[in-house]
Order: C-alpha cells, then structure tokens, then sequence
C-alpha cells in the first residue's frame, strides 16, 4: 500500500500510476489501451471544447476489513452516463466497456486504495469526450472514454459536520428543460461563480432554486437536497435535478429505518418545517447542514446544533457500512474489484 498520510487525505487530485482509455472510431469502440501519461493529446477543433460534448461520473472503491476492494452501484453510474451521451449526443459506452475499464483501473492502482478505518476512499472519474474536429455546431463522430482514479478524503474539510449554506437567487443551475438531469460539465461550470460567491461570504456551498419560479428548491451546489420531518425523507423532484445514486440509495434506507419517503416540490419557505436538512452525493456521501441564510428575506433557517441529526447520522453510518462491508448489503449495491 501506498505511503500517503491516508487520514489526512484532501479531496482533490493526487497522482497514481496509470489510467485507462478507448477510442471510438469509424462506428466503434475499440481496444482498452493503459497510459501512465496524465495528459491527453486532443485536436485544437474538438467539439468537447468548443461545443461542451463532454461527459463524466464520479464512483468510490472502498477497501474493507478483510482487505477486499468493494465498488458501490457502479451500473447505476454506466446507465447515468449513457443517458448523459444521449443527453448531448456522445457515443454511448456499453455496460461491460465501462466495467472492464472501471475494473483495470482500479486493480492498476491497487497501492492507492486507502485503508479501511482511515475515512478515505478511491475516488473514480469515468470522462467521456468528443474528439472529432468540428468547426460548424455538430456532434463529434470520435471520442474517447477514459478512467483515472485517486485517492480522497473528505469533501467537506469539516467531514461528516453540519455545514452552513446559502441560497442562491442570482444564478442559476440549469434550465427546467435543459442538460440539468445528465452529468456534464456545463453544469458545473455555471455553478463556480456563486460557489466561489457563497465561500466568500464563509458559506460551505449555495442552494439552488428552480430557474423557473424562483420558489422551489433544488440542488445543493453538486449535490441532491433531502429534509426530514415527521419521520419523512422528502427530496426535491425536479426535470433539472442529476438523479442522484446516494440519494436513490438513501430513499431505500430511510425506507427501510420505517420512514415514508416524499418526492415533490419543497417552497424554501418549507424549510422552517424540516427537523433536519442536509445534501448528498457520491463526494460527501452526506454533508448535514445546520442553517442555510436566504439573503433576499435575511432569514436564517437553523437545524440543530454542531453535530449532525439522529436520522442523517443513522442513515450515513448504514450507507457507509454497506459501502465498506461493515453491514449486510440486501439490495446487492456491492461488488468486490478482485
């Protein structure tokens, strides 16, 4: 294993061994190639840079106690990213390409699995870009599916603690009708100026609204929202909203704890109801926020203290253990990297 400070993992890039790619050319995927480059030579005219056809996931390896290497819902991930290419007219990466790739990166990179009680986990970036040189507005006819992986920490650098957030009227997300649903990177993009405006302000990250009313709730800066009340999970539901895998998992465990689970619209001003309220998604798995300020009203919604809430706490610790191996996992979400 790897000599790194695993404990003290930052969530951002650090550089492994090897990566793993595959070039679709004349109407077809062909062989998985290894690279230990870090950079990808790209013609000047690709259309994933003047057009944004460009894809990507975000997935975890996890090593358990019996020094096993676990990946969590990784099909889900293949089918996000195929609706992603159909989104914006990519290639489409069959299942078992995407396993075969996700597979040999992983095992490539052994050594920098972390271990199992050090709160780390391998982060997986499967990318998916259009290559083909285009000057006029047209899909690409090449592309190049690609993995590489690196260990991470915390998204947060507070970890699992309940966060500050703000609301964001002056931006937003992405269109009721437009690529809000599928992971690409235009979508973030639009979100760094009012992240970057809500860590300004000492904000951990913002809370979109829907670009239509301006009423609803949406996304957590690169998150799902979820609150609770009543012994009720209740999430946004949205056509601009990425569906999210933790928060998919998440329904099923709250479910599974007897709670009821509500998908609908959720009016900011709802947020004075909830008990507790938090985001979630594959980076921080849950990050529990303790008030989000509305700087139109100057209102603050407060949830709880300094530590996280009984039923997030109970919910992340159930996800985690599945994800490492520490807990049963019924619904078949794990599966060994061997």
């Amino acid at each position: 294993m790897k000599n790194l400070d695993w404990n003290n993992l930052p969530f951002g890039y650090t550089k492994t061994n090897y990566n793993v790619r595959c070039y679709y050319r004349n109407n077809k995927w062909g062989e998985l190639e290894v690279s230990s480059s870090e950079v990808i030579n790209i013609h000047m005219a690709a259309t994933c840079l003047h057009y944004g056809q460009e894809a990507f996931e975000g997935m975890k390896a996890f090593r358990g106690k019996d020094g096993r290497i676990r990946i969590f819902r990784w099909r889900d991930n293949a089918k996000r990213m195929a609706a992603s290419a159909r989104g914006i007219l990519l290639a489409e990466v069959p299942e078992e390409l995407f396993k075969a790739a996700v597979w040999k990166a992983i095992k490539m990179n052994e050594e920098f699995v972390p271990p199992h009680d050090s709160g780390a986990a391998l982060y997986i970036r499967p990318l998916l870009l259009g290559t083909g040189a285009e000057v006029g507005v047209k899909a690409s006819s090449e592309y190049l599916f690609m993995v590489f992986v690196t260990p991470v920490g915390p998204y947060f650098k507070e970890g699992f603690k309940p966060v500050k957030m703000m609301i964001c009227r002056k931006f937003d997300r992405a269109a009721p009708l437009g690529t809000g649903n599928i992971k690409v990177g235009g979508n973030y993009a639009g979100s760094l100026n009012p992240i970057k405006n809500a860590h300004d302000k000492k904000f951990a990250n913002i809370v979109f609204l829907d670009a239509k009313e301006k009423n609803y709730i949406d996304e957590c800066g690169p998150a799902n929202f979820f609150g609770i009340k009543n012994n009720t999970y209740v999430t946004p539901d949205s056509p601009s909203i990425l569906p999210s895998i933790t928060n998919k998992s998440l329904i099923q465990l709250a479910q599974d704890l007897g709670m009821k689970v509500e998908k609908r619209k959720v009016p900011v001003d709802e947020l004075e109801t909830f008990e507790e309220v938090g985001a979630c998604g594959t980076a921080a798995v849950i990050s529990p926020i303790k008030e989000i300020f509305d700087p139109e009203t100057n209102k603050t919604y407060v949830f709880g203290g300094e530590n996280p809430g009984p039923v997030s706490l109970k919910l992340y610790n159930q996800l985690r253990a599945i994800q490492l191996g520490d807990a049963p996992d019924k619904y078949g979400w794990v599966e060994f990297v061997d």
